[in-house]
């Protein structure tokens, strides 16, 4: 059931080994806090990728808290999860934006995507988890989430960093020690502490050296401030983010299916990862998970907002605090959609300086290439193999490069969209080769 939580123990503490199941809670007050480190901890991801994309962070923040609910609401309770802005999206809306692609385009084309996603998440529970794992097998999803990271190198390298190299350094450089020496809570949020301290080493920056000669973001040569704050000296309290309705055009929305492949891998170990932690087998929740972080998508874009997914950063604070409450995540959703809420707050999101990005993305990117490695890892998969080693070797060169394939005089398979294909039709169609080989040698 969604709601209904009872009260565990004395509702203060917990005794070593409880822990707080999904349907249990502490006192409101202390719900009221541990929903508030959720916030905290999927804050710093939530409103980066946005802005990376070039989409409104407040609202991609606000429609968090209502896909958050939704997912909630979906599942029954049974999956304690946040739902927040996804990274998998970067690469393809950056190409998205590079043909001339404007906001509307590129949400009509993540709308596309989670449709898709709402589709496999019913059928995923109609039949059975099994599917899952015969067409995404570990070499496919591990492939898929390092192609996505990888492919996204140039955001990082030609976008972001050229606009101001040492507070990208700087930045990155922090963000090493944030996320690699900070223990427990601080540690689950050194993005977020590492864009903090760009953003007030670029300020100082300018207090002390004055303008800085590089390209804006129109990419013009210019000398201008790296921190500019008059978007919020000017932007209200109180009031609704900037909203628009998507625009669907096929060739936005080719580029960004792939990424379907990714979610569904993303949102199976995530709940695989939550039953090992509460103890329930949560498998038949399995098609339900991926059906809301698909409605979460729907919701979130139809008024202009971020693509959905679930997070682990929030699966890390359960794990530290032991308290898998859903009551938890209702109350981190309110928060959220609060903080959306205030114009001034998404203003000084967008005032972000490109140097601060660059340092942040070149860090993100890379540690969403290497958890495909890391599904490599734990299912023992052989890469000497040639069936996993060539589609795999291909497709990723092709997300890096980016590699384009012409379809049309103006439409192109490239980078993210064209690895991906090349990887999960190429280790099927050799598979299937080497089945009947096998075949007809027994034969």
């Amino acid at each position: 059931m969604a709601f209904g939580w009872k009260l565990h123990g004395d509702g203060k503490r917990l005794a070593p080994g409880e822990v707080v199941k999904p349907d249990e809670r502490l006192s409101w007050p202390r719900m009221v806090g541990f929903g508030a480190q959720h916030v905290i901890a999927m804050f710093g991801a939530t409103f980066v990728f946005p802005l990376v994309m070039g989409l409104d962070a407040n609202l991609a923040v606000m429609m968090s808290g209502v896909a958050t609910i939704l997912f909630l609401l979906i599942v029954k309770g049974k999956i304690p999860s946040y739902v927040g802005s996804s990274a998998s999206f970067v690469g393809a809306v950056t190409a998205i934006r590079a043909a001339g692609g404007g906001d509307a385009t590129v949400t009509g084309a993540l709308l596309a995507v989670g449709v898709v996603l709402a589709v496999c998440g019913f059928v995923i529970h109609r039949l059975g988890v099994q599917i899952i794992h015969r067409i995404f097998p570990p070499i496919v999803t591990g492939g898929v989430v390092m192609l996505i990271g990888f492919g996204m190198a140039y955001v990082a390298a030609d976008v972001y960093w050229p606009k101001d190299p040492w507070v990208a350094l700087l930045t990155m450089a922090a963000t090493f020690v944030f996320i690699g020496l900070f223990r427990g809570f601080l540690g689950r949020i050194g993005v977020l502490l590492g864009l903090v301290f760009g953003f007030v080493l670029s300020w100082v920056w300018d207090l002390v050296g004055g303008k800085i000669l590089a390209p804006d973001a129109a990419g013009n040569v210019t000398e201008h401030f790296r921190v500019n704050l008059e978007g919020v000296a000017t932007a209200d309290w109180i009031g609704l983010p900037s909203l628009h309705g998507p625009v669907f055009e096929v060739s936005a929305i080719v580029l960004v299916l792939p990424v379907v492949i990714a979610l569904i891998a993303e949102n199976v170990g995530h709940v695989k990862a939550v039953g090992e932690m509460t103890g329930a087998d949560v498998d038949a929740y399995m098609g339900r998970a991926v059906l809301a972080d698909g409605v979460g998508t729907v919701v979130a874009t139809s008024v202009g907002g971020s693509a959905t997914t679930t997070y682990a950063e929030n699966i890390g604070v359960m794990a530290a605090t032991r308290v898998y409450s859903t009551a938890a995540y209702y109350i981190a959703g309110v928060i959220a959609i609060l903080f959306g809420l205030c114009p001034k707050f998404g203003a000084l999101i967008a005032a972000t300086p490109d140097g601060v990005l660059g340092g942040v993305t070149t860090i993100l990117y890379g540690m969403i290439g290497l958890l495909g490695a890391k599904i490599w890892i734990e299912n023992r998969v052989n890469l000497s193999d040639p069936v996993n080693l060539l589609p795999t070797g291909a497709g990723i060169i092709c997300a890096i490069g980016p590699v384009a394939f012409p379809i049309t005089g103006t439409f192109a398979l490239s980078g993210i969209a064209l690895g991906t294909i090349v990887l999960l039709l190429g280790y099927h169609l050799l598979r299937a080769g080497r089945r009947r080989e096998e075949a007809s040698q027994e034969g």
